[in-house]
């Protein structure tokens, strides 16, 4: 949760729109510490608070507008991921006859060349953090690059949290790195679960844990019921 929230931090006034429950205990508790600024919305027409309390209106034309403004910040979920950050939830095997049909596409294009797009993880291992996605969903650096400046001017894909640590693209190729890992795991750990080459610094610190005011809040205020643990392995 505290990986997720970070995402939003220096984000200032921009709509979070986190998918899953993580991510959306991540930005209810950016809001309510270090990024008081941040839009929630409930899914559909409102603007809420942390608590739900209705705070403005959000028509879907208003909600596109802050996506194609670059005004907002997803945290969305992959299939598969790679090292440049092409992400996948359409398919799995090739695309004219897939071994397994997911989401389809989606928002996921758009999402990626108008506004800034960071993954959630929920279970980090090879068969997500793979060298090539089947399908390219989520536009990556490598083809936003090949694309030329109309696909790289707004492309932003700040942050990758999974339940082993976290991590970005600020190498040269723009390739993905290993910023932190999680208290008790291991880089090795990492590397094992992870199917491409990572940047890894010769120093990679722990991820940042909750205080004591932050854990309250995720467990008696923000989510009293637990809905974080079925996403997360424990």
């Amino acid at each position: 949760m505290i990986a997720c929230a970070e995402a939003w931090r220096g984000n200032g006034e921009v709509l979070a729109s986190p998918m899953g429950a993580v991510p959306s205990v991540g930005a209810r508790l950016a809001r309510l510490t270090f990024a008081p600024e941040l839009l929630l919305t409930d899914g559909e027409a409102l603007l809420v608070g942390p608590d739900g309390e209705v705070e403005g209106w959000l028509p879907y034309r208003r909600h596109l507008a802050l996506v194609t403004g670059g005004r907002r910040h997803v945290m969305m979920g992959a299939s598969q991921l790679d090292r440049f950050g092409n992400q996948n939830i359409s398919c799995i095997g090739e695309w004219e006859q897939p071994a397994r049909q997911l989401l389809g596409v989606r928002g996921a294009p758009v999402n990626t060349l108008n506004n800034p797009v960071s993954y959630w993880v929920p279970r980090h291992s090879p068969r997500v953090f793979v060298e090539r996605v089947d399908m390219v969903c989520g536009v990556g650096h490598d083809n936003a690059r090949a694309a030329g400046p109309s696909a790289t001017r707004f492309h932003r894909i700040p942050q990758v949290v999974s339940d082993l640590g976290v991590f970005d693209f600020r190498t040269p190729d723009r390739s993905m790195r290993l910023v932190s890992v999680h208290p008790g795991v291991t880089v090795d750990r990492v590397r094992e679960a992870t199917g491409f080459a990572l940047t890894v610094p010769a120093d990679v610190p722990y991820t940042r844990t909750p205080t004591p005011a932050e854990l309250r809040l995720i467990r008696e205020v923000i989510d009293p019921s637990g809905t974080r643990d079925r996403e997360v392995r424990v």
